[in-house]
């Protein structure tokens, strides 16, 4: 039998389940089991309980999380700002990437964007991301030629080469 998967809003109790799952999806050895890890890339932890909090809390903001028996395979940050809603930390399980869960994420952040009347949603990617790119692009997202520097702060970690963010959006229609 499968199991009934439900996407809702992540709360105050969930935060530590996030945190675990963000780095063991981008940082560290377990990352390396899935296709989305920035091991090669960053050392040191993607966020932190502290930093997730902030997110929730944040005006506009939600965490969506994935969650299958009452545990969370897989997440996304969204931002709203005008008609504009933010899209990041789009987060699965290594041992369950390829399974359609991204997927159903992208589709509910979209479902979210139009809800909420906005027309575009943009992201932030490292440009050294190509096979992360190339499936934001199969999903309808494009470069925009706009470029972000990568934060200095090492909370978002330590980077092992120079890093640079691409801005990718996707035109929603009402």
């Amino acid at each position: 039998m499968i199991s009934p998967q439900t996407i809702t809003a992540a709360g105050e109790k969930d935060i530590d389940a996030l945190a675990i799952l963000v780095n063991s999806a981008y940082r560290g050895e377990s990352s390396k089991t899935g296709w989305t890890t920035e091991a090669d890339l960053l050392d040191g932890l993607r966020t932190d309980a502290g930093s997730l909090r902030k997110l929730i809390h944040e005006p506009g903001s939600v965490i969506l999380k994935y969650t299958t028996d009452n545990h969370i395979q897989g997440c996304v940050y969204l931002k709203q700002k005008e008609d504009k809603l933010y899209l990041g930390m789009l987060t699965v399980l290594p041992e369950l990437q390829t399974k359609g869960i991204g997927k159903q994420l992208l589709a509910a952040a979209e479902s979210y964007a139009k809800k909420n009347n906005c027309s575009v949603i943009t992201m932030t990617v490292i440009s050294v991301r190509h096979e992360l790119i190339a499936w934001y692009q199969r999903h309808g997202y494009k470069l925009t030629g706009e470029t972000e520097p990568f934060p200095t702060d090492t909370k978002f970690g330590l980077p092992k080469q120079d890093l640079l963010f691409i801005v990718m959006e996707k035109a929603l229609w009402h």
